[in-house]
């Protein structure tokens, strides 16, 4: 349970927010805070299942209740570490989302899309956890069909004066793997849509169907990243291998320490298949003096194959200095 305490602290982010609350409603939600604050605490560390469930259900009203005091949008709910949030860069909106844990040692997840009104009146899209009643997770759904996870990250891209909300989340799923979850969200018509054909690899050797939503599912105790890099511009995370040579046991996969990415590119995420090029390519033995990822330039990621003819180049220019001078 402190595991899960800690990776929502570090997944909580807050924009900074210019507007500031009421007087009377600061006072207001701070009172409602506390009660909410120690409902979560149990949500979290209750030592059944009834009665996480049972503090769940009622937390769920009181959040609700406390959302409606006006412009509480702008109160941060900082004590409630139960909770992750995340914001995009215009704020337009805000996530709320936790785990419960079932005693089978599986998760569900609850959430809330709060909407920055004008008004400071709400407007709220709650989430409902379909995961697990999903055959397909590849699909685009709304907010009665979410994908259920803990968001961590949010970025936020333009295309054709559309805005498309890139979210990053994390589902502990169960006792044998574990998922990283990156998926677009976009609002048509006001309501909110998780997913799309976003995610292209369009531009790998081996072609691979365009997907709706980028799930990472990997073995419980190890450790994989799925994220937005600023310095990169890119999104990278792991690549997977089995530790058993079978790739189709996800509860078998482990990271290899080579990273994978995908590039912004005409309103789609398109697949990088190779971001850092100072592993060994596969079934070879080292030739030549690996790549300083110093040196390299994370934002034009290069091939292997690019690289080596770079690097062929180099040795023949040198080679033909070495020729001039003899003659």
């Amino acid at each position: 349970m402190k595991a899960i305490l800690l990776i929502i602290a570090l997944f909580s982010v807050h924009a900074a927010l210019g507007q500031k609350l009421p007087a009377a409603s600061f006072a207001e939600l701070e009172k409602r805070q506390d009660s909410l604050r120690v409902m979560s605490y149990e949500i979290i560390n209750g030592k059944t299942q009834e009665v996480r469930s049972t503090r769940n259900d009622a937390f769920i009203p009181a959040l609700v209740k406390a959302l409606k005091t006006p412009y509480s949008f702008y109160f941060p709910f900082d004590s409630l570490t139960t909770m992750a949030k995340v914001y995009p860069a215009d704020s337009t909106f805000r996530i709320f989302t936790w785990p419960l844990e079932y005693d089978n040692s599986t998760f569900r997840h609850f959430g809330v899309i709060q909407m920055n009104t004008k008004d400071g009146a709400l407007k709220l899209f709650p989430l409902f956890d379909n995961s697990d009643y999903t055959a397909n997770p590849d699909t685009i759904t709304n907010h009665h069909g979410w994908y259920g996870c803990l968001y961590y990250g949010i970025i936020q891209r333009r295309y054709f004066n559309a805005e498309y909300y890139t979210l990053f989340g994390w589902d502990a799923n169960n006792m044998r793997s574990q998922k990283k979850i990156a998926e677009v969200l976009t609002f048509k018509e006001g309501e909110p849509v998780f997913g799309g054909p976003f995610f292209s690899f369009v531009e790998d050797t081996v072609k691979k169907p365009t997907r709706n939503r980028f799930i990472l599912e990997y073995k419980r105790d190890a450790a994989a990243g799925l994220n937005y890099n600023p310095e990169a511009n890119m999104i990278i995370y792991d690549h997977l291998i089995s530790e058993t040579g079978e790739e189709a046991k996800k509860h078998t996969l482990v990271s290899d320490m080579d990273y994978e990415g995908f590039k912004w590119q005409a309103g789609k995420w398109v697949h990088v298949e190779k971001i850092f090029h100072d592993a060994l390519e596969k079934g070879k033995v080292p030739v030549g003096v690996p790549l300083d990822k110093s040196r390299s330039n994370l934002k034009e990621p290069k091939t292997y194959d690019e690289i080596e003819a770079e690097e062929a180049a180099k040795q023949a220019e040198k080679d033909a200095k070495k020729k001039r001078k003899k003659q």
